[in-house]
């Protein structure tokens, strides 16, 4: 009877989390345009969910605390809109977040760590930038390329950290794959992931956090002019 018990609570925590993943993946890839209202009945048709409310609003509330869904008083849930303040807030956010990880990480990082970071780098090279064309290609980069900067940064054996990078990670995603999906890449990712990796090997965490600041905030003002030259913002 009590193992009854916890294979549905095991069961159920499982199914929530499916749910919270399925909505997240909406809203980063744009299924869930920035700034649409979410109305629960609309959305389990719209992504085929065969649930009832109760824990699609929780699944809602989850990802307000990540801070991609708005829950507005007594008007329901809508996805956090974009704007260049917002974007610019989450990127000051990620540069210390992730330069004290990787600094944590450099200093307690083992070999083990290392080999991964390096493979995950590897991997990413891999994925050619012409095939991002393909969706399934383009998945494949964007997965590669979420691996490499998570493990660059999982030495630092700091939880809560790693979580809060974590969260600012996928709040950049949702920007960045607006970006990509209308230009190219106009510059070389490639060897700046390479140049962050080739300094963290030499435990220079000095310089391994630079590049990866400027990375982020290259990154970060290409989106902005994007942002501003489509008129891309969206009203809060």
């Amino acid at each position: 009877m009590e193992e009854n018990l916890h294979a549905q609570e095991d069961s159920a925590t499982t199914h929530a989390t499916s749910l919270v993943k399925r909505l997240r993946m909406a809203i980063m890839t744009g299924e869930l345009a920035p700034g649409s209202k979410l109305r629960l009945d609309a959305l389990r048709e719209k992504l085929g969910l065969t649930i009832s409310r109760s824990p699609l609003r929780e699944a809602l509330s989850r990802l307000g605390a990540e801070g991609l869904v708005l829950i507005e008083d007594n008007r329901g849930y809508r996805v956090i809109p974009v704007s260049e303040a917002n974007l610019q807030e989450i990127a000051k956010l990620r540069v210390h977040s992730e330069s004290l990880a990787l600094r944590e990480a450099i200093s307690k990082g083992d070999q083990a760590w290392l080999d991964g970071v390096c493979q995950a780098e590897a991997a990413l090279r891999e994925i050619k930038r012409s095939d991002q064309a393909v969706a399934g290609r383009q998945e494949a980069w964007e997965n590669a390329h979420r691996d490499f900067h998570l493990k660059l940064l999982e030495g630092c054996d700091m939880p809560l950290l790693l979580n809060h990078c974590n969260t600012l990670h996928d709040l950049n995603d949702r920007y960045r794959r607006m970006f990509l999906a209308k230009n190219p890449f106009d510059r070389d990712v490639n060897g700046e992931h390479a140049a962050i990796v080739a300094a963290t090997k030499e435990r220079n965490a000095d310089l391994a956090c630079a590049l990866l600041a400027q990375h982020i905030q290259r990154t970060t003002q290409n989106i902005c002019r994007s942002l501003v030259a489509q008129n891309l913002q969206t009203p809060g």
